[in-house]
C-alpha cells in the first residue's frame, strides 16, 4: 500500500512526515511506501509561476502526477498508470488538495484524513482572509512586514482568539523563501474546497470511507468547517485538543485519533 501525506499552505513535506511518518510505518509497517509531495513554491518545488497555476484543481493534478513514479521508483505499482490504491491524509490546505484529487479521481484513493481543514465552498472566507494580507506585506516589504501585520485588526482577533494560531500565521513571514513565494498566500485561499454539499457526498456513494479531525478555538481552522466536511462526506469527526492547549497534547491525540481508524479502516 502507499500512503499519501498532503501539507499545509505555507509548510512543506516536512510537516505531515514529521507528525504521522512513525505512525503509519507502527500501523501500517515498514515497507508501506509513503510519498510527501511538496506542493508548488512550497519546499523543493521552487517554481511559482503564474496566479492561475494556484487553483487547487491544478495544484491536486500536480500532486498525484508525482504519486505514481515514485511508486515506480519504489518497485510498486506500473508507472503512471498504476492503479494501486492510495491513502490520503491531508492538513489544511493538503486536506483541500486532499479532496479534489478523490472528487475527480486523480488517484485510486481506498480511504482519506482531512486534518484540520479549512477550505469550503466560499472564495476567501474570513478564516482564510489574512493569508492574501500576509502575502502582500511579504511582496511589498519582506520579512519586516510582520510588525506591520501584528498591528492590523485581522492578526489581533485571530490573537484574542488563539494566541497560538496567531503565532503560527506570524511564522508565514519566516518561511524560507517566503517574500519570493508570497503569491502561494495570495492565490490559494481564494479557491473552494467544493462547490455544493452533494458533491461532498460522491465519495461516500463511491464506497471511500473518510475521516475528518478537527480542533476547537481554532480562528483559521475553525471547527464548523470539519463539522461540514464530516457532515457532507457522512465521515468519522474527531475533536482534539486546541493548540492553545499545548501543540505536543494535540499532536500526540491526533496520531492516535488518526491511527485508531486506518486500524479499523
Amino acid at each position: 500500500m502507499t500512503t499519501v501525506l498532503l501539507h499545509g499552505l505555507g509548510s512543506d513535506r516536512r510537516q505531515p512526515l514529521g507528525i504521522f511518518e512513525s505512525m503509519i510505518e507502527e500501523v501500517e509497517g515498514v515497507d508501506e511506501l509513503i510519498v510527501a509531495p511538496d506542493t508548488r513554491a512550497h519546499g523543493g518545488f521552487l517554481e511559482v509561476g503564474e496566479p492561475a497555476d494556484f487553483a487547487l484543481d491544478r495544484l491536486a493534478a500536480e500532486v498525484s502526477q508525482r504519486v505514481p513514479v515514485a511508486m515506480a521508483e519504489a518497485g510498486q505499482g506500473g508507472g503512471p498508470a498504476a492503479s494501486e490504491p492510495v491513502t490520503l491524509i491531508g492538513i489544511s490546505m493538503g486536506a483541500a488538495i486532499g479532496l479534489r484529487i478523490m472528487l475527480q479521481g486523480l488517484l485510486p484513493v481506498r480511504r482519506a484524513v482531512f486534518v484540520r481543514p479549512a477550505f469550503d465552498d466560499r472564495s476567501l472566507p474570513d478564516n482564510l482572509r489574512p493569508f492574501p494580507v500576509i502575502g502582500q506585506l511579504l511582496a511589498d516589504a519582506g520579512p519586516a512586514g510582520a510588525v506591520e501585520f501584528q498591528e492590523r485588526g485581522l492578526f489581533q482577533r485571530v490573537a484574542a482568539e488563539s494566541p497560538a494560531g496567531a503565532k503560527a500565521l506570524l511564522t508565514q513571514f519566516q518561511a524560507p523563501d517566503a517574500a519570493r513565494r508570497a503569491m502561494r498566500l495570495v492565490e490559494i485561499p481564494r479557491n473552494r474546497a467544493f462547490v455544493t454539499d452533494a458533491e461532498l457526498a460522491e465519495p461516500a456513494a463511491r464506497g471511500i470511507p473518510s475521516l475528518v479531525v478537527g480542533a476547537p478555538r481554532d480562528p483559521v481552522h475553525p471547527f464548523a468547517i470539519a463539522e461540514r466536511w464530516a457532515g457532507g462526506l457522512g465521515a468519522s469527526l474527531e475533536a482534539i485538543p486546541a493548540r492553545d492547549d499545548g501543540q505536543a497534547a494535540q499532536t500526540a491525540v491526533l496520531r492516535e485519533r488518526v491511527a485508531r481508524w486506518l486500524e479499523h479502516h
